[in-house]
């Protein structure tokens, strides 16, 4: 079973673009470190400066949805969440060791020096509550995804927007609302209110950054389908996603 599912896992990386797994990987692990920065802070919408990039993943996960489905989508987001805790871990670690910033030389601030290493060094409910965030999000997202093109993907754009903008939205509330819970509801007193409130205001300015970069989705998605990119995964997954090769 293990060796099947490592097989798998090669035949689907050597499947997708490298490009498109690695902007995937990219946007997960800098949409969290950009969380660290508050972007906008009212009572009805909070949204960080992870923002800026949390629509990239989920664009990600719907073209690979498209051509290899959405087991495939969810097994690519477990490994950049595995990069992720990797690179949190070794920012921790940084932050632990001696040393000063470079900001310490211009400014001579051991303040400022200790902020940067909380910064870089995250903690650890951040990072447990964007992981299980994450890990809903995305396997709520594919599925989704997978449901909506089955009824209404016809091979258009207008099938990929019905589907993408779904699938995101709901995709997006999950990962919001888990987030909310867990960190802000927990460790800042957010009500339950502000908790969905916030989780359905932020998922909608999200889905709106999808859609404006979405006709590319499409048109790179469906550049894969017309050139047999990752004939190999198909093949191995026909029952699955049905005579794509």
């Amino acid at each position: 079973m293990v060796r099947e599912t490592l097989e798998d896992y090669k035949v689907l990386l050597r499947s997708i673009p490298a490009p498109t797994v690695s902007t995937f990987i990219l946007s997960v692990v800098l949409m969290n470190l950009l969380a660290n920065k508050e972007l906008v802070s009212l009572p009805w919408l909070a949204l960080d400066c992870g923002f800026t990039l949390s629509w990239v993943s989920f664009l990600c996960q719907d073209m690979i949805c498209k051509r290899f489905g959405a087991k495939a989508s969810v097994r690519v987001s477990i490994l950049a969440l595995l990069v992720n805790l990797a690179v949190s871990l070794l920012f921790w670690l940084v932050s632990l060791a001696p040393g000063m910033w470079g900001a310490y030389y211009d400014t001579g601030s051991l303040e400022v020096n200790a902020a940067l290493n909380a910064t870089i060094g995250g903690s650890w409910y951040v990072v447990l509550g964007s992981s299980l965030a994450m890990l809903c999000s995305s396997f709520v997202n594919s599925h989704v995804n997978m449901l909506v093109g089955r009824l209404v993907d016809h091979g258009g754009f207008g099938g990929f927007a019905a589907r993408s903008y779904v699938s995101t939205l709901v995709g997006q509330i999950v990962d919001n609302l888990v987030f909310a819970i867990v960190v802000s509801h927990a460790f800042f007193g957010w009500t339950w209110v502000q908790v969905i409130t916030c989780s359905l205001t932020g998922a909608v300015a999200e889905l709106l950054c999808e859609v404006l970069l979405s006709p590319v989705g499409f048109r790179v998605a469906s550049a894969w389908e017309r050139e047999g990119v990752g004939k190999a995964y198909v093949e191995r997954h026909q029952e699955e996603l049905g005579a794509r090769a």
